[in-house]
Protein backbone atom coordinates (compact mmCIF):
# COMPACT_ATOMS: atom_id res chain seq x y z
CA UNK A 1 0.00 0.00 0.00
CA UNK A 2 1.30 3.50 -0.87
CA UNK A 3 1.41 6.21 1.81
CA UNK A 4 -0.50 9.09 0.18
CA UNK A 5 1.18 11.77 2.35
CA UNK A 6 4.67 10.61 1.41
CA UNK A 7 3.77 10.38 -2.26
CA UNK A 8 2.48 13.97 -2.38
CA UNK A 9 5.24 15.50 -0.27
CA UNK A 10 2.87 16.53 2.54
CA UNK A 11 5.12 14.87 5.11
CA UNK A 12 7.41 17.94 5.08
CA UNK A 13 7.34 20.21 8.13
CA UNK A 14 5.52 23.52 7.76
CA UNK A 15 7.68 26.12 6.03
CA UNK A 16 9.86 23.58 4.21
CA UNK A 17 10.96 24.37 0.69
CA UNK A 18 10.68 21.59 -1.86
CA UNK A 19 12.23 21.23 -5.28
CA UNK A 20 10.85 23.96 -7.51
CA UNK A 21 10.59 26.40 -4.58
CA UNK A 22 7.00 25.76 -3.51
CA UNK A 23 5.67 24.14 -0.39
CA UNK A 24 2.71 21.78 -0.52
CA UNK A 25 -0.64 23.56 -0.73
CA UNK A 26 -1.66 22.43 2.79
CA UNK A 27 1.46 24.13 4.20
CA UNK A 28 0.68 27.33 2.30
CA UNK A 29 -2.90 27.30 3.64
CA UNK A 30 -1.66 26.92 7.23
CA UNK A 31 0.78 29.81 6.80
CA UNK A 32 -1.99 32.00 5.32
CA UNK A 33 -4.30 31.25 8.24
CA UNK A 34 -1.52 32.08 10.68
CA UNK A 35 -0.87 35.42 8.94
CA UNK A 36 -4.56 36.32 9.12
CA UNK A 37 -4.62 35.46 12.84
CA UNK A 38 -1.61 37.69 13.51
CA UNK A 39 -3.15 40.50 11.45
CA UNK A 40 -6.45 40.19 13.35
CA UNK A 41 -4.61 40.18 16.69
CA UNK A 42 -2.73 43.33 15.61
CA UNK A 43 -5.96 45.10 14.67
CA UNK A 44 -7.61 44.18 17.98
CA UNK A 45 -4.56 45.30 19.97
CA UNK A 46 -4.43 48.61 18.06
CA UNK A 47 -8.12 49.23 18.73
CA UNK A 48 -7.63 48.62 22.45
CA UNK A 49 -4.67 51.00 22.61
CA UNK A 50 -6.59 53.71 20.75
CA UNK A 51 -9.60 53.26 23.01
CA UNK A 52 -7.41 53.64 26.09
CA UNK A 53 -5.71 56.75 24.69
CA UNK A 54 -8.95 58.45 23.76
CA UNK A 55 -10.77 57.82 27.00
CA UNK A 56 -10.33 61.46 28.07
CA UNK A 57 -8.36 60.47 31.14
CA UNK A 58 -6.02 63.04 32.65
CA UNK A 59 -4.67 64.12 36.00
CA UNK A 60 -7.76 66.23 36.61
CA UNK A 61 -10.69 65.01 38.64
CA UNK A 62 -13.29 63.14 36.61
CA UNK A 63 -16.59 64.72 35.69
CA UNK A 64 -19.93 63.34 36.73
CA UNK A 65 -22.89 62.88 34.44
CA UNK A 66 -26.24 64.33 35.34
CA UNK A 67 -26.96 66.28 38.51
CA UNK A 68 -24.58 68.03 40.84
CA UNK A 69 -21.33 66.56 42.05
CA UNK A 70 -21.29 65.54 45.68
CA UNK A 71 -21.06 68.52 48.00
CA UNK A 72 -20.84 71.20 45.29
CA UNK A 73 -23.03 74.23 44.70
CA UNK A 74 -25.09 74.05 41.52
CA UNK A 75 -26.17 76.81 39.23
CA UNK A 76 -23.90 77.45 36.23
CA UNK A 77 -24.25 76.00 32.75
CA UNK A 78 -21.96 76.21 29.75
CA UNK A 79 -23.40 75.19 26.39
CA UNK A 80 -21.26 74.05 23.48
CA UNK A 81 -22.82 75.03 20.18
CA UNK A 82 -21.43 75.91 16.74
CA UNK A 83 -17.92 75.01 17.95
CA UNK A 84 -17.95 77.62 20.71
CA UNK A 85 -18.55 77.78 24.48
CA UNK A 86 -21.59 79.87 25.53
CA UNK A 87 -20.90 81.84 27.63
CA UNK A 88 -17.16 81.67 27.11
CA UNK A 89 -16.45 83.46 30.42
CA UNK A 90 -18.14 82.72 33.72
CA UNK A 91 -17.49 83.69 37.32
CA UNK A 92 -18.35 81.16 40.04
CA UNK A 93 -17.84 80.60 43.75
CA UNK A 94 -15.31 78.01 44.91
CA UNK A 95 -16.73 74.47 44.66
CA UNK A 96 -19.59 75.42 42.33
CA UNK A 97 -20.89 72.65 40.07
CA UNK A 98 -20.75 73.64 36.41
CA UNK A 99 -22.89 71.69 33.94
CA UNK A 100 -21.69 71.46 30.34
CA UNK A 101 -24.12 70.56 27.53
CA UNK A 102 -22.92 69.63 24.04
CA UNK A 103 -25.44 70.81 21.42
CA UNK A 104 -23.05 70.19 18.50
CA UNK A 105 -23.03 67.08 16.30
CA UNK A 106 -19.46 66.11 17.29
CA UNK A 107 -17.64 65.20 20.51
CA UNK A 108 -16.14 68.03 22.59
CA UNK A 109 -14.39 68.49 25.96
CA UNK A 110 -14.11 71.35 28.41
CA UNK A 111 -10.60 71.04 29.82
CA UNK A 112 -8.62 73.38 32.04
CA UNK A 113 -5.23 74.28 30.58
CA UNK A 114 -3.85 73.96 34.13
CA UNK A 115 -5.40 70.49 34.78
CA UNK A 116 -7.81 71.91 37.37
CA UNK A 117 -10.83 70.22 35.73
CA UNK A 118 -11.65 68.08 32.71
CA UNK A 119 -15.03 66.85 31.51
CA UNK A 120 -13.58 64.13 29.31
CA UNK A 121 -15.41 63.47 26.05
CA UNK A 122 -18.94 64.86 25.88
CA UNK A 123 -20.94 63.12 23.18
CA UNK A 124 -23.34 65.10 20.97
CA UNK A 125 -26.59 65.86 22.82
CA UNK A 126 -25.11 64.86 26.20
CA UNK A 127 -24.34 66.80 29.38
CA UNK A 128 -21.83 66.36 32.16
CA UNK A 129 -20.83 68.30 35.27
CA UNK A 130 -17.64 69.15 37.12
CA UNK A 131 -16.80 71.00 40.31
CA UNK A 132 -14.99 74.32 40.01
CA UNK A 133 -11.71 74.56 41.92
CA UNK A 134 -11.81 75.68 45.56
CA UNK A 135 -8.85 78.02 45.06
CA UNK A 136 -9.79 81.49 43.78
CA UNK A 137 -8.21 82.41 40.46
CA UNK A 138 -8.67 82.49 36.70
CA UNK A 139 -8.77 79.15 34.92
CA UNK A 140 -8.52 79.19 31.11
CA UNK A 141 -10.01 76.16 29.35
CA UNK A 142 -10.15 74.64 25.86
CA UNK A 143 -11.75 71.81 23.97
CA UNK A 144 -8.94 69.25 23.74
CA UNK A 145 -10.24 68.11 20.35
CA UNK A 146 -10.81 71.57 18.83
CA UNK A 147 -8.21 73.69 20.61
CA UNK A 148 -9.35 76.95 19.01
CA UNK A 149 -12.41 76.71 21.28
CA UNK A 150 -11.50 78.62 24.43
CA UNK A 151 -13.05 80.09 27.53
CA UNK A 152 -12.32 81.18 31.11
CA UNK A 153 -13.74 80.32 34.50
CA UNK A 154 -13.00 82.82 37.26
CA UNK A 155 -13.34 81.52 40.80
CA UNK A 156 -13.87 84.27 43.37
Amino acid sequence: MIDNHRATGNHLPAGSVVAGGTAPSSTRRRAGTRSRRYALAGVVLSALVLAACSSGASGASPATTGGAAAGGRSGHTVTIQNFAFHPSRITVSPGTVVTVTNKDSVVHTLTSTTNAFNTGDIQPGQSTSFTAPNKPGTYPYICEIHQYMTGTITVS
